[in-house]
């Protein structure tokens, strides 16, 4: 080896030492998990415990930020812009693929796409259920869709905003139900809820974690599920399948992502984390009380879970077409 090999060597010492180090004492500094909805809904139920866990694991501090905004879209937008240096998170839901779609149906250009981000796990996974006030008049799907048909646009419902994950499948339902309801935009499942207790609205569709508290109290009451299988947490609410409505079936997944270029040790120390943390009989114990029971996938199989889910989301969003 010649001299001026052995001096270009030494000199490239330091940048490989520091650039090692540098990954090695990953997290530097505070992560913030960015839930792109207000507090209140199933991002942030998904969200909480899993920050504290990786608080406790890693030594930093992790904080939850609650970014809502185009039901969902500001907050993902926020993420996939970020730094991919494992120091921001997004713990999203499943209308992650939607919202760029509904940006094409208007022949906006996108805010991100799906490709921006790099998947850590799946939190949770939950059908959804309509739910309307306790005091309402609907005692029974049947009911409901029936006063739907007798005065269309009559009958107001919430949601996260448009295209967001509580528009599209209140929009998947009405459209098999042959109904028209009006559609009242919020930023996120938290305030939707707050408006329909309020009666402003008078129906809405979320997540069973969301909803259990208040049916438990009486507030509301809960007509139908739009999964496949009934709901433990609420085992008297029949399917629309059930009811007659085979092609209507909707989950709300959370999952945890990261920036794309995210260093792959970071990304794997983040998958041997949360994989950690929903081991867990505490944290299994928050979301079991919640009416949300864990529904893990580690990256490989929540990324073919994603791939599988957006397909379908995205062929429910061209069905339904151009809704404000």
């Amino acid at each position: 080896m010649d001299r001026r090999t052995i001096i270009v060597g030494l000199g490239l010492a330091p940048f490989v030492s520091s650039s090692t180090y540098a990954q090695e004492a990953w997290p530097t500094r505070t992560i913030t998990m960015v839930v792109p909805f207000p507090p209140g809904g199933q991002g942030d139920l998904a969200a909480r415990p899993i920050a504290e866990a990786l608080r406790e694991k890693l030594g930093q501090s992790v904080i939850v930020e609650n970014k809502g905004g185009g039901g969902g879209k500001t907050g993902n937008a926020a993420v996939a812009r970020a730094e991919p240096d494992g120091h921001t998170l997004l713990m999203t839901l499943s209308s992650l693929a939607v919202l760029p779609e509904a940006d094409r149906l208007f022949a906006r250009p996108p805010a991100y796409e799906v490709s921006d981000f790099a998947p850590i796990a799946r939190i949770l996974a939950d059908p959804t259920l309509l739910a309307v006030p306790a005091d309402a008049p609907w005692k029974t799907l049947r009911d409901f869709v029936e006063d739907a048909k007798a005065n269309p646009g009559k009958i107001a419902y919430g949601s996260s905003g448009p295209y967001g994950t509580l528009h599209v499948a209140m929009e998947m339902f009405a459209t098999e139900a042959g109904i028209k309801l009006l559609h009242v935009p919020f930023t996120g499942a938290g305030p939707a809820l707050n408006a329909m207790l309020q009666g402003s609205t008078k129906a809405l569709a979320s997540a069973p974690g969301v909803l259990k508290p208040q049916a438990d109290a009486g507030a509301i009451r809960v007509l139908a599920n739009w999964g496949a299988q009934r709901v433990p947490s609420f085992p008297d609410v029949p399917t629309f399948k059930e009811l007659g409505y085979p092609n209507v079936e909707f989950y709300i997944w959370a999952g945890l992502f990261a920036p794309k270029n995210t260093p792959p040790a970071v990304v794997a120390r983040l998958r041997t984390e949360v994989r950690a943390a929903m081991d867990n009989p505490q944290i299994k114990q928050i979301f079991a009380n919640a009416g949300s029971p864990p529904a893990w996938l580690d990256a490989p199989d929540f990324q073919s879970f994603v791939t599988e889910d957006s397909a379908r989301l995205i062929r429910a969003v061209q069905k339904i077409g151009k809704v404000e």
